[in-house]
């Protein structure tokens, strides 16, 4: 396949009817209003010379190579700044205007260096593209001024190498400004402008170099720039690339599409997609740069096995690894029985590879043993707007924001977990809607650069039901109910008993700041802004669902939604941010120990029974065992062994000493992984895991767009995951006969009504589906509970506030909290491994300077953060984004252990841990703790690999 050419069309396309009817050299053409003369040029194929405009960009109007004629006008406009009109008449070549470019044409190449041949961009450099189409053969003015600067002269501009993944030639820059307005229009973070006057204008980045700027690496200025001005690093290595392969992104749930620029089957760029549904061409840091883990030296590319956990590994064959697992996996069940074995899917593999580790635990374990890492983090989410709504699932897709008024955001910090909708929703806000923040930090979103929270309110953690339920209170007790929606759509008794429920006067704003630490005036104001203030949307994270009223809270926020009439419009819903690439798809997969595919109870018979037909076996109707009691039972010693695709829960779940005590009694852990994880210390089998590159499949994101995962490597282990599954299948006796992902997604559709549209010939065609997608709906739904709610009546369910287990006192007075930054994600494996670790080396504990000063705490002293469960040492930054009394850290970085500390509570209904409230005790210490210290050598005892002496690396 050649390279990926998308058409550019110089200005964004308007959307709307073609109304607009003008002839552009002699063709008609019908645009609708608000096109450029460019762009509607474009969609007739012809292509005005051009260097300030791109279709990422609004108009600029500065280079004046697209100038054109109109007849009747004077003049010769720009074609990117001159919008159409009914009848114009429009000449893009002739003489004079040829004429002109050249003479524009000429004046940039007068102050540009003339390396072409030697340039990292030949080829792929608009400047030189342009040059050409313009005829250019010859620059009067010579190389000698003062201003033309050539490489290798003593005035030369030093080269900024200090980002990891681009360097800044300033010698190159044609000042065109569209760097600047990507970084302002597409990003929202203003880190860049033009320093200097006539010849000295540049680009800076704030007067410092790109490493220590604003810059948030999301690439948007590199893909921006028409010459070798911002470039990839591997492209100035390897040069340009030759073919490419559109795929979706492995890291947070936005779910982007790139397109992988390869040289064979090596990657040299991944450029975000314009035809991407969900991030139509932007990106962030790690999709568009921090792919290189998936080539890391760390990669585990051959099986291996062991005795015990304390013996070193040794590698074998793939027939060997699956024979052994079989074996071992037989004879439990033999010894143990059949419920002594289970699995673990991956939020981070694909629905294809997720869906045949449940169907290998129900027909081939003979169990419901299946638990996922998104049961962690958003099955809440699941039960919640089940409940309420109808779908286990948000309501919105992405593009919804830019029709939004109103947007609360609660317990999401969007600009680090979900930086490319953080874009897109900075870029509504600053048009002019209004933003409410509920988060104990003081996240970025609350004041950036031309954006201000209309209300933060800083709740402390473990208080949003209480939250919630006063912002009700202030609606329904100040007549802001949407009475006509709630009686047309929604259950009225159900209404009407949690009116008197939520009207109580415990529940109101003065009543519940004591609780919350939210003044009620802010919360009477956020609450009278969300009912008033037009179309309102809520967009919500972990900070929600990771608490022992997870669920409830996702009910609370439901219940508002529903009396505010913000549901089934655009610009409202309630929309969860999913963590990982996959979560919402290992949902739909039926990886929950209660559900199969499409979340129907496994003790429903005719469900069941529709699985046995096509699946060739007798299912069992009893729910399975959560991750939690499969540890508790392993400790026990019922539960004997676990299969784990792609998943970390020694540094991922919570407790982690709970955590290594059920595997380490476990008799054959399997992890199926591409690195050598923290579960793989405690694992008796290793089974090489592939990356995103190197398979087909789909991934579903938080807006249940079902995308595309291409292969564009081979597997560096030798078998994708879902040929690993299929193996270890067959070895226990249970065939499962696929030739391709593709099959699997058609069994997917053949099962579960809300993917029964969906195959891999409409993704193909249409690019992406959202789920439902059926015969109602064969393009998919885009926006859920239109007409009405998917159970019918939207039911509001009674939201009752009961204080967390886990509370402060003398001993742990503070609470501890948790969260992600933009640079690395979830546990690290793949991020650590990468140039992102540049800007987070470490996990650090962000402490209030009261409290710091209260412990004597300076700015990065080693500090013991100790709980009921355990205790660890990380650096102290002190800052005043927390509120006293609430210290914040992240997770990522396994020597950090920060899940020693979290507890055993977790959501009443789900088991979502508790991840967000953790009372905690903060001293000075000079020493990392005895958790931390045993993990270094355990890092060592428990992951040697024997090899033959003569073994390459």
């Amino acid at each position: 396949m050649p390279l990926i050419r998308e058409t550019d069309y110089g200005t964004p396309l308007r959307p709307g009817e073609a109304t607009v009817r003008l002839t552009i050299d002699g063709q008609p053409v019908a645009v609708p209003p608000g096109t450029s003369v460019m762009a509607a040029a474009m969609m007739l194929g012809t292509q005005i010379p051009k260097l300030c405009a791109t279709d990422m960009l609004e108009p600029f109007g500065s280079c004046r190579l697209c100038l054109v004629e109109i007849e009747g006008r004077r003049g010769t406009p720009a074609s990117c700044t001159t919008p159409v009109e009914p009848g114009m008449v429009v000449h893009t070549r002739n003489e004079r205007l040829a004429r002109l470019r050249r003479g524009v044409m000429e004046l940039y190449i007068s102050d540009h260096p003339l390396d072409c041949l030697t340039c990292s961009a030949n080829g792929d450099c608009e400047l030189q593209d342009m040059a050409g189409a313009v005829g250019l053969r010859e620059v009067r003015y010579g190389e000698d001024g003062a201003n033309h600067v050539k490489p290798d002269s003593p005035l030369a501009l030093p080269l900024d190498q200090s980002n990891p993944y681009f360097t800044y030639d300033a010698s190159k820059c044609i000042v065109c400004n569209r760097c600047v307005r990507a970084c302002e229009d597409v990003q929202g973070t203003f880190a860049l402008t033009i320093e200097g006057r006539g010849f000295d204008s540049r680009v800076s980045p704030g007067g410092t170099d790109f490493f220590g700027s604003e810059c948030v690496s999301c690439g948007a200025c590199v893909q921006a720039c028409p010459t070798a001005t911002l470039t990839e690093n591997t492209v100035i290595a390897m040069g340009q690339p030759e073919h490419s392969v559109v795929t979706t992104c492995a890291y947070c749930g936005v779910g982007c599409s790139f397109k992988a620029e390869m040289q064979g089957s090596t990657v040299v760029r991944m450029v975000p997609y314009k035809g991407g549904q969900a991030n139509e061409g932007h990106s962030c840091v790690k999709g568009r740069f921090a792919w290189g883990y998936a080539t890391h030296r760390d990669r585990i590319r051959k099986p291996m096995i062991r005795a015990r956990i304390t013996d070193p590994w040794r590698e074998v064959s793939w027939q060997e690894a699956i024979d052994h697992t079989a074996r071992e996996f037989r004879r439990i069940q033999e010894q143990h029985g059949r419920d002594a074995v289970g699995g673990i899917t991956s939020s981070r593999c694909t629905n294809e590879e997720t869906y045949l580790v449940q169907k290998l635990v129900r027909a081939g374990f003979g169990n419901n043993n299946v638990d996922t890492c998104a049961r962690v983090c958003h099955s809440p989410t699941g039960y919640g707007l089940k409940a309420t709504l109808g779908t286990s699932a948000g309501t919105q897709d992405f593009s919804s924001v830019e029709q939004a008024d109103v947007v609360l955001v609660i317990g999401a910090n969007p600009t680090d977990g979900h930086p490319v909708f953080a874009s897109r929703l900075k870029q509504r806000l600053r048009q002019g809607a209004q933003l409410i923040v509920a988060d104990p930090r003081r996240i970025d979103l609350v004041r950036s650069p031309h954006i201000q929270a209309a209300h933060h309110l800083p709740l402390r953690p473990g208080s949003n039901v209480a939250l919630i339920n006063a912002m009700a209170h202030v609606v329904v007790t100040e007549g802001l109910v949407d009475e006509a929606y709630v009686r047309e759509r929604c259950d009225l008794d159900d209404f009407e008993s949690w009116a008197r429920f939520i009207a109580q006067e415990r529940n109101a704003p003065e009543a519940v700041e004591a609780l919350t630490g939210v003044p009620a005036a802010e919360v009477r104001a956020a609450a009278r802004l969300y009912a008033t203030g037009g179309r309102a949307a809520i967009y919500y994270g972990l900070g929600v669902t990771e608490h022992s009223q997870g669920s409830t809270m996702v009910m609370g926020m439901a219940n508002l939604a529903m009396a505010t009439g913000n549901i089934g419009r655009e610009g409202t819903g309630v929309n969860p941010l999913r963590g990982q690439n996959n979560v919402q798809g290992s949902c739909d997969m039926g990886s929950f120990p209660h559900e199969l595919p499409g979340y129907r109870h496994v003790s429903d018979d005719a469900t069941r029974h529709s699985f046995e037909a096509l699946w060739g076996v007798e299912l069992s109707g009893a729910p399975g065992l959560r991750i939690p009691n499969m540890l508790d039972e392993a400790v026990e010693g019922r539960f004997r062994a676990l299969y784990i695709q792609g998943e970390d829960i020694a540094q991922s779940d919570p407790d982690t000493q709970h955590v290594t005590a059920g595997l380490a009694a476990m008799e054959c852990v399997v992890v199926q992984d591409i690195f050598l994880n923290e579960t793989a210390k405690y694992a008796h089998v290793l089974l090489p895991g592939s990356s995103f590159l190197e398979k087909d499949g789909t991934f579903t994101n938080a807006e249940r767009r079902i995308s595309r995962v291409r292969k564009v490597m081979p597997p560096l282990g030798g078998l994708a995951d879902w040929e690993v599954t299929i193996a270890l299948s067959r070895a226990l006796g249970y065939e499962m006969n696929y030739t391709h992902p593709s099959e699997i997604m058609d069994e997917i559709a053949a099962l579960t009504p809300s993917f029964a549209g969906v195959s891999y010939a409409k993704l193909d065609a249409l690019g992406s589906l959202q789920w439902p997608c059926n015969d109602d709906a064969p393009t998919g739904t885009p926006m859920m509970h239109v007409d009405r709610f998917v159970r019918g009546k939207g039911k509001f369910m009674i939201t009752e506030f009961i204080p967390t287990e886990e509370r402060t006192g003398p001993r742990f007075p503070l609470i501890l909290t948790t969260g992600r930054i933009l640079s690395q994600y979830n546990v690290g494996a793949q991020t650590r491994r990468t140039e992102n670790s540049r800007w987070h080396e470490e996990d650090v504990l962000e402490i209030h300077p009261f409290d710091a000063e209260a412990r004597g705490i300076a700015e990065g002293d080693l500090v013991s953060v100790e709980s009921r469960s355990g205790d660890i040492a990380l650096r102290a930054m002190i800052s005043d984004r927390m509120q006293p009394g609430v210290v914040y850290t992240t997770f990522h970085h396994a020597k950090t252990g920060a899940n020693v500390i979290t507890t055993d509570h977790s959501d009443w209904a789900t088991n979502c841990p508790e991840y967000k409230v953790t009372a905690v005790q903060v001293r000075r210490t000079n020493r990392p703790s005895d958790w931390q210290a045993r993990f270094f050598l355990e890092d060592t005892a428990l992951t040697r690999i024997e090899r033959p002496a003569d073994a390459a690396e």
